[in-house]
C-alpha cells in the first residue's frame, strides 16, 4: 500500500528533475509513511511512498524485472501473487522480492497486455516499458484503489491523488465546470471527472497505454452480464458464504497487525465473524458512536456491535464522536482532494484514526449493499406495484399533494420514515429513471439551474451512461447503476482517503472480484424477496451470525449532521454560507443557498445532503483555491 506518482514526456527525453519526485511524493507521505523511492530515465519518473504490509524488508519499490527493462510502482495489494508468482517462476522468471507487486512486471513479461487478468486484488499502478517506451496506468476491477492523471500535448502526469499533480510547475488549480454540476447532482464527482479542470481519472477496470502517439483507454472487465436461472436458493447461500469466506482469508493476509472496522451491521459483521475463524488470536475490532448530541441516539450502533463482541470475543474498542468533529473538516476534505457531501468521511476518518494506534491493516464491510440489494431504494419497485392499484385521482390529487407537506427529517425514526415516505410518493408516477435519480441524487437539475450562477449545458450524464450499459429487469439495473457510479465514486473513494489519511491500509472482502461475478449473475428475486433487503445474504450468514443482527434495520455509516446543522452546527453552517460569502465566490446564488438552509431548518425538506455539498464546496474552495491552509479553516471554523 503506497502513493505513487510520476511523469511521462510524450516528445521530449530529458530526466525529469528529482526534485518533482520530491514535490509530488511530499504531498502524500500520508499514504506512504515507511519509505520511498523513484526510478528516472529519460523521458520518465516513476515515484512512491510506501506503507510496508508485506515483504516489510525487499518490498522496496519502484520493482524491475531481470534486465531492469520494466518497471513498476503500485498502490494496493495484489492478494493472489503467491499463486501468480509460483506459476511465473515454474515459467522461468527470476523474483528479487517476496513483494506482491513484483508479480506485476513477471506478469507482464509473460502474457503482455494481457496480465492485468491475471491480476487478483486492489490496485492502482504505473507500469514502464523502456524498450517500447510505453507508460501503462492501471486501476482494479472495481475502483477500490484511486489513480488520477493530466494529459496534454507533451507529457502525462499521474498521482494516486490529485494534489500530487498540483505540484506540477506552472499546474494551477481551477474547477471544472462540468464537474461542479456533477457534483451538485451527486454529491460527489463521478468518474472520469475531477473538481480540477485538466485532471481526471483512470475508470475502473480500465488499461491505460501511453507512448508518443497519445494515451488510450481500455477496459479489461465487466460486470457479467448472463443471469444463471433455475440454481436453488441453498446452493446460491451456500456459494456466497464459499466465496466471502475464501475472500476475507485471502486478505487476512498481512507481515503487519489487522483489524476489523465493526458497525454491527450484516456486512461488517459477516467479515469479523470469518476473521475470527481463521485467526489464531482475537480479532480486533474497532466501532464509532455518538454521544449526547442532537440526532445522535438515531445513529448509534454501539449496541449491535457489541452483541458481535460477545459472539465472537473480539478485542474491541469503541470512540463517541461529538458535534465539534465539524472542525476537522477543512483537514479531511484536503485528504479528499474533491469536495464530498458524504457525512460517512467524518465516521470513516475518525475509527480509521482510531483503529492505526494498533493496526496498520482493516478489514470492511463496504460493498454488501451493493452486490445483494441492501439499499431501501431497491424496495420502490415492490411497493409501486401496489401503491399504483389504487385509482390515479387518489394518487395524483389527493396523496401526492399529501407527500408535498410531509415533514422530512433523517435523524428519528418517525420522520425519517415520512422522508422515506415523501420520497417514494413523489417519484411514483416518473419513469424508471428518473424514480431512481431522485432516490440519489442531490440537487435535481431544476434546481441545480437554479443555484448555480452559470448555467453549464448538458454533458454525457454518468447515470443516463451506467443505465445505457445496465441490463436486465429494473432491480438489476439500479445494482448496476450502483456498482458503476455510486460505489467507486463516493464510498470507495472517501474509504481510500480517509483510512490512507492516518496511513491505515483498508481491504474490502466483498468486492473480491470473483464474489462481485458471483452476485452479477444472480437473479434479483434471489437478492431482494418482496419486502426483505439482502435476502440471500442473510440464508448464507444464517447460523454463522445471531437472529437479531441477521434482521435488524439498516442504518447508515454517518453522522447526524443534518441534525446538528439545525443545531449545534447552525451557526457556522451560517457563517461559511453567508450571501457575502457566497457572492464573493461567484459560483452559487445566495438567494438559493439561503432557501435550501431556511427549508431545512424548519423540516419542510431533508436538505442535508446539500447543505453538505455546499458546504464543503466552500471550504474546499477556501483551500485548494485560495491556497489557505487546512488548520486556518479549522481554526476559522473553531471560532464561529
Amino acid at each position: 500500500m503506497c502513493g505513487i506518482h510520476g511523469v511521462f514526456a510524450l516528445k521530449d527525453r530529458a530526466v525529469p528533475a528529482a526534485v518533482l519526485h520530491e514535490r509530488m511524493g511530499g504531498v502524500t507521505r500520508h499514504r506512504g509513511p515507511d519509505d520511498h523511492g523513484s526510478y528516472s530515465a529519460p523521458g520518465i519518473l516513476l515515484g512512491m511512498r510506501r506503507l510496508s504490509i508485506i515483504d516489510l524488508a525487499g518490498g522496496h519499490q519502484p520493482i524491475a524485472n531481470e534486465d531492469q527493462s520494466i518497471w513498476v510502482v503500485c498502490n494496493g495489494e495484489i492478494y493472489n501473487f503467491r499463486e501468480l508468482r509460483a506459476r511465473l517462476t515454474r515459467l522461468g522468471h527470476e523474483f528479487s522480492t517476496a513483494s506482491d507487486t513484483e508479480v506485476i512486471v513477471h506478469a507482464y513479461e509473460q502474457y503482455g497486455d494481457k496480465f492485468i487478468h491475471e491480476l487478483e486484488g486492489m490496485y492502482g499502478f504505473a507500469l514502464w516499458d523502456e524498450r517500447r517506451r510505453r507508460l501503462l496506468l492501471g486501476r482494479d476491477r472495481i475502483g477500490v484503489k484511486p489513480l488520477y492523471y493530466h494529459l496534454d500535448d507533451d507529457r502525462v502526469v499521474f498521482a494516486s491523488e490529485a494534489k500530487a499533480i498540483l505540484e506540477m510547475p506552472g499546474f494551477s488549480a481551477e474547477i471544472d465546470p462540468a464537474a461542479l454540476s456533477e457534483y451538485l447532482h451527486l454529491g460527489y464527482v463521478p468518474c472520469p471527472l475531477s473538481m480540477f479542470r485538466g485532471i481526471n481519472k483512470v475508470p475502473p477496470a480500465s488499461l491505460m497505454l501511453c507512448d508518443a502517439n497519445g494515451c488510450n483507454t481500455e477496459r479489461y472487465w465487466r460486470l457479467p452480464a448472463d443471469l444463471v436461472e433455475g440454481v436453488d436458493e441453498r446452493d446460491w447461500a451456500r456459494a456466497v458464504r464459499e466465496h466471502l469466506e475464501k475472500a476475507v482469508v485471502s486478505q487476512m493476509v498481512s507481515d503487519v497487525p489487522l483489524g476489523a472496522f465493526l458497525s454491527g451491521g450484516i456486512d461488517s459483521s459477516g467479515v469479523v465473524a470469518f476473521m475470527s475463524k481463521h485467526s489464531s488470536r482475537p480479532v480486533k475490532t474497532y466501532s464509532i458512536g455518538f454521544g449526547g448530541s442532537t440526532g445522535g441516539g438515531y445513529y448509534n450502533e454501539l449496541p449491535f456491535a457489541r452483541r458481535i463482541v460477545e459472539t465472537f470475543r473480539t478485542d474491541h474498542r469503541e470512540i463517541i464522536v461529538e458535534p465539534n468533529v465539524a472542525a476537522l473538516l477543512p483537514k479531511l476534505l484536503w485528504h479528499m482532494d474533491e469536495p464530498m457531501a458524504d457525512a460517512a468521511l467524518i465516521t470513516t476518518y475518525l475509527v480509521a484514526e482510531f483503529a492505526r494506534q494498533d493496526v496498520t491493516v482493516i478489514l470492511s464491510g463496504v460493498g454488501g449493499d451493493e452486490l445483494f440489494g441492501g439499499y431501501r431504494r431497491y424496495l420502490g419497485e415492490y411497493y409501486g406495484r401496489y401503491y399504483n392499484l389504487l385509482p390515479e385521482w387518489l394518487r395524483r390529487h389527493v396523496l401526492s399533494p399529501i407527500a408535498e407537506r410531509l415533514p422530512s427529517d433523517r435523524h428519528s425514526p418517525l420522520l425519517n420514515l415520512s422522508r422515506h415516505v415523501r420520497a417514494f410518493l413523489l417519484a411514483n408516477d416518473a419513469t424508471f429513471e428518473e424514480r431512481y435519480r431522485s432516490y440519489i441524487q442531490v440537487f435535481g437539475k431544476r434546481q441545480r439551474n437554479r443555484i448555480l450562477k452559470q448555467a453549464i449545458a448538458d454533458a454525457n450524464d454518468p447515470i443516463d451512461r451506467a443505465f445505457d450499459e445496465a441490463s436486465g429487469d429494473e432491480l438489476r439495473r439500479m445494482f448496476c447503476v450502483d456498482m458503476a457510479t455510486q460505489l467507486p465514486g463516493d464510498l470507495l473513494m472517501l474509504t481510500d482517503k480517509m483510512s490512507m489519511a492516518v496511513s491505515l491500509e483498508c481491504r474490502v472482502p466483498f468486492l473480491d472480484h470473483h464474489l462481485v461475478e458471483l452476485a452479477g449473475r444472480m437473479p434479483s428475486p434471489v437478492k431482494v424477496r418482496g419486502q426483505q433487503l439482502k435476502y440471500v445474504l442473510k440464508r448464507a450468514l444464517h447460523g454463522v451470525l445471531p437472529a437479531d443482527i441477521l434482521h435488524r434495520r439498516k442504518r447508515g455509516f454517518g453522522a447526524p449532521m443534518g441534525a446538528w446543522m439545525k443545531n449545534e452546527l447552525s451557526r457556522m453552517l451560517k457563517s461559511v454560507l453567508s450571501p457575502e460569502s457566497i457572492e464573493r465566490r461567484g459560483l452559487l446564488n445566495a438567494s438559493e443557498v439561503a432557501e435550501t438552509i431556511r427549508l431545512h431548518e424548519e423540516s419542510q425538506a431533508d436538505n442535508t445532503d446539500h447543505l453538505m455539498s455546499l458546504l464543503n464546496l466552500e471550504l474546499w474552495c477556501r483551500m485548494y483555491l485560495d491556497g489557505e491552509s487546512a488548520a486556518d479553516v479549522s481554526e476559522y471554523l473553531q471560532a464561529l
